[in-house]
């Protein structure tokens, strides 16, 4: 005989109070409606004693909530690099009491209509559309009716949806002025992109931005890059071969790779040609992806957030749910800020 179900009769006599009351201290409300702090840990401690389990279709019901968000990748869930954007938003929606389900759609946008399709017939309160890369997408026809944001991702159309992208801009500001700490004033080139805006990989937005904030914080200096060499995926073959064709013509004093996977590439090259980092050449990146710890030197570079992209995502979809959040504005861009990871490839200029 399988055991008997504990009630909220149960979690109330154990608790010492009625079952209303405990009932409101269990849906949330304890705060709301001024019961105490006292009664509302006794319920608490009571419920998880008696390892009490809400009755979600009960308060599906009652509240027009299913406590449930979907979380709708590309290939997030299977990429080392981004995991800590399901971390961040995982912890998020726990701290909620909410459950959160996870799809991916390896880029494909049939299975993407029918993961969406899924996650309505389930009822989810909100939708994170997620890009593995930071990019500008195409909506799905299917994704209205629900609250939603994007995640890593902006749209290309005009939508009322809000972004939470990191602060790419700023990150490239932040990996120029790095070189002009270290008293760069020439010799700077960029490995990945450039010289055009929109050389490098297709609808990618680090691409374009990283190049525009790399721009402005040398622009303040009165300086400008001394050359680049633009990327078709920025991996490390595209990085070796960018660098060995630079070191032909030119001799840098220092390199400003567009990810960590070039710059890996660009150590190679740099190698090759007998030239060390950060003796003969600094290196700063972006993504502090895990090889960056492992290079030799220690890669200096510019952070991808991924945990706190996140968690921001949660936050933003629960003011879209809301209706009425202090920080709910439709269509808006969520910039997160992109930390500095201070290594060893980079020496005074």
């Amino acid at each position: 005989m399988s055991p008997r179900r504990v009630t909220m009769a149960d979690v109330a006599r154990a608790a010492g109070v009625s079952r209303t009351t405990a009932s409101l201290v269990m849906s949330g409300r304890a705060r709301e409606l001024r019961i105490s702090e006292d009664v509302e840990q006794r319920v608490m401690q009571a419920a998880a004693t008696l390892h009490y389990r809400t009755n979600m279709v009960s308060v599906s019901l009652r509240t027009g909530s299913t406590r449930t968000i979907a979380f709708i990748s590309d290939t997030v869930a299977t990429t080392q690099l981004a995991g800590d954007l399901i971390k961040g938003a995982l912890e998020a929606a726990r701290e909620r009491g909410v459950m959160l389900f996870i799809g991916e759609t390896e880029g494909d946008a049939e299975l993407e209509q029918l993961l969406l399709e899924a996650m309505h017939d389930r009822q989810v309160d909100g939708l994170i559309l997620t890009s593995m890369f930071t990019r500008a997408i195409t909506l799905p026809g299917n994704l209205a009716g629900t609250p939603a944001v994007l995640l890593n991702a902006l749209s290309r159309e005009p939508t009322h949806l809000p972004s939470i992208v990191p602060d790419e801009d700023k990150a490239g500001r932040t990996a120029a002025r790095v070189l002009l700490d270290a008293g760069y004033r020439d010799g700077i080139y960029l490995i990945g992109g450039g010289p055009d805006l929109h050389d490098g990989p297709p609808d990618s937005v680090a691409a374009v931005e990283r190049l525009v904030g790399i721009r402005a914080e040398l622009g303040t200096a009165g300086l400008s890059l001394a050359g680049a060499r633009a990327c078709p995926d920025w991996q490390p073959e595209y990085g070796f071969a960018a660098t060995r064709d630079l070191l032909r013509t030119d001799r840098p004093r220092a390199l400003i790779c567009c990810n960590d996977r070039l710059a890996l590439g660009a150590y190679q090259a740099l190698e090759d040609a007998g030239l060390t980092v950060p003796g003969d050449v600094s290196v700063v990146s972006f993504d502090d992806h895990p090889l960056a710890t492992w290079m030799r030197p220690k890669l200096t570079t510019v952070a991808l957030p991924h945990y706190e992209l996140g968690r921001k995502a949660v936050d933003v979809l629960f003011d879209e749910i809301a209706g009425n959040g202090p920080g709910r504005r439709p269509g808006a861009v969520h910039r997160v800020p992109m930390p500095l990871r201070r290594r060893d490839s980079v020496a005074p200029g």
